[in-house]
């Protein structure tokens, strides 16, 4: 039997070297189902997240492979997928679906001792569930399952790259207030507010997650190699992404679900006005999370974002660890990288001209074909964006591919 026309036999001992020795059938197919589709998608495709949940991961990409028809395919979804989202969500994935890809994940992925999940593990963050069609379809591991398995108790912090002295100085004590609470702190790694969150948790001898934008093979920002490294031997790496996967600006929004979904609380410890942090913010929001923010200094720019939070958004004025606390009590009784743009700007590119422009490059000429795997979206909608890139000057077609001008 093959699976994404590889044989079986050929991805057995790989599935089974990542999620168990005692894998066999219909499970182990799954698993490697799931492990593809992380890399044929994008995080959080709707589409496929109602396809999979309909039909399994297994059927589900067998129906891409043989092109089954888009009428058949809204049918084995009850009827929840519309036949033009199903159409082209189909275009979008069918530049990835390569084995070649599959199998070097996996191989990559045994390299690294990395763990794959999938929901239903013991591992699993229960709250992902929150997400509907947008839960994450596998989460690739680098660390202690257990650890993960304590993000029932947890607490995102989260913050600007460019963090102040001030900043970072909350950061430390909250982390390490909280760790000595019981909690497990969860954060993006980047510089600044979330790697002072992780460096504190650690240093308090507590539980953190950090999650990834790509791949967990690849950490980022590289800057934070030994940190990453430090939370591989003593907590958990994940990301959603397969092993060798690039992190790009689109990708970053989406973790910050992740971020969000997996805590019982959110608090935003410092953040511009345009912070990528209140994205983070919105996603809490958006899933009924509890949210806090913490104020800094009127005349600073850093805090500009969190007294927005504060003001607009009904954020809980938060400034010491036993006020986060009281946002996610334990049960018992016990107590980003900046985006350039927040969400919802009118000036906002769309969300397929990021991904393109993610996968352009200001020096390497790129076919149609190699933009629309990199970026995820179909063949027709990447020479649509490339089109109106290049009217705006942003792009610029030359004789052996596409470049960014900016």
């Amino acid at each position: 039997m093959t699976i994404l026309g590889l044989k079986e036999a050929e991805v057995a001992p790989l599935v089974r070297a990542i999620a168990g020795d005692d894998l066999t059938g219909d499970a182990l197919r799954e698993r490697f189902a799931r492990a593809a589709w992380t890399g044929i998608v994008e995080p959080g495709d709707r589409v496929a997240g109602i396809l999979i949940a309909a039909m399994g991961a297994t059927r589900a990409l067998d129906a891409i492979v043989s092109r089954a028809s888009t009428e058949s395919l809204v049918k084995a979804a009850g009827g929840e997928l519309d036949p033009d989202d199903a159409e082209k969500a189909v275009e979008r994935w069918l530049p990835r679906l390569q084995s070649r890809v599959a199998l070097l994940a996996l191989k990559q992925a045994a390299r690294y001792a990395v763990r794959l999940l999938i929901p239903g593990d013991a591992a699993w963050p229960a709250r992902f569930a929150d997400l509907g069609p947008h839960e994450p379809l596998a989460l690739w591991l680098r660390g202690n399952e257990s650890t993960l398995a304590t993000a029932d108790r947890s607490i995102a912090l989260v913050g600007a790259r460019a963090a102040t002295g001030y900043g970072e100085h909350v950061a430390m004590e909250a982390s390490a207030g909280l760790v000595d609470r019981g909690y497990t702190i969860v954060s993006g790694a980047a510089y600044g507010i979330d790697g002072m969150a992780h460096r504190a948790a650690l240093a308090s001898s507590g539980h953190t997650i950090a999650v990834l934008a790509g791949g967990v093979d690849r950490f980022y920002p590289s800057g934070h190699e030994a940190l990453l490294t430090r939370i591989v031997d003593e907590g958990a790496v994940v990301s959603e992404l397969p092993c060798g996967a690039a992190p790009t600006k689109w990708r970053f929004l989406q973790r910050n679900r992740l971020i969000a979904a997996m805590s019982g609380a959110t608090i935003v410890l410092e953040a511009g006005w345009r912070s990528g942090s209140l994205n983070t913010a919105g996603h809490a929001a958006a899933l009924g999370r509890p949210l806090g923010a913490v104020p800094g200094p009127v005349t600073s720019a850093t805090s500009a974002g969190c007294h927005r939070l504060i003001r607009e958004f009904d954020a809980v004025c938060v400034t010491n660890a036993e006020e986060m606390a009281e946002l996610a009590p334990l049960p018992g009784g016990g107590a980003a990288q900046d985006a350039d743009s927040e969400p919802g700007e009118a000036n906002e590119p769309s969300a397929e001209r990021v991904r393109i422009t993610d996968a352009l490059s200001t020096r390497s000429a790129r076919l149609v074909d190699d933009i629309a795997a990199l970026s995820g979206l179909s063949i027709a909608t990447v020479q649509s964006v490339l089109g109106a890139m290049q009217l705006d000057g942003n792009a610029v077609e030359r004789a052996s591919g596409w470049v960014k001008t900016q």
